[in-house]
């Protein structure tokens, strides 16, 4: 579905046509809960936040006519909420969490195998303005005009962090083949 696709969808939401809804759902939620996962390591968090980013256009649809950019707009969005759900847990941190988060890692819904394994932990060691590119890049499948728009910067300063975070993911991983 293409941007201009995207935008109708989006203003056909916002005059209030709930199937519009369903359809830009369908075309992004697998998307979004991928980039909510790859920045949370949590598939319940990652699970509320495409939920909530949803949840808010039906509560603001009108605000969804002016959107340009709309996988950018939806990636921000989740990003966003995200980004709340951090403050919020770091804020609230108690054991009864530790043991929640403990349980949680183990029944992670990404592959098993050794080597998707030690891919997750090179993720988790990069610096997080490089994860988060790599995750807005690979799970949201933004452009890295998008990806500037999301977070502010210019387009060579997403294009450098991910070269960057590739880079240093090659010798992370590297370094535990030897």
């Amino acid at each position: 579905m293409n941007n201009a696709e995207v935008r109708q969808l989006l203003t056909k939401i916002a005059a209030g046509c709930d199937a519009s809804l369903a359809e830009l759902y369908d075309q992004f939620a697998v998307r979004l809960y991928r980039l909510a996962l790859a920045i949370t390591g949590r598939p319940t968090d990652a699970e509320d936040a495409v939920a909530e980013v949803f949840l808010v256009m039906t509560r603001r649809p009108a605000s969804l006519a002016a959107v340009e950019q709309p996988a950018a707009y939806l990636a921000t969005s989740v990003r966003n909420v995200v980004g709340r759900q951090i403050a919020k847990r770091e804020k609230d941190r108690t054991a009864t969490e530790q043991l929640f988060t403990r349980q949680t890692e183990a029944t992670l819904q990404t592959p098993t195998d050794e080597r998707s394994e030690q891919l997750r932990q090179a993720l988790g060691r990069l610096p997080e303005s490089q994860r988060e590119i790599v995750a807005l890049k690979i799970y949201a499948e933004l452009t890295f005009a998008e990806i500037a728009e999301t977070l502010d910067i210019s387009a060579n300063t997403a294009a450098s962090r991910y070269r960057y975070a590739l880079e240093k993911l090659r010798d992370l991983l590297a370094g535990e083949e030897t």
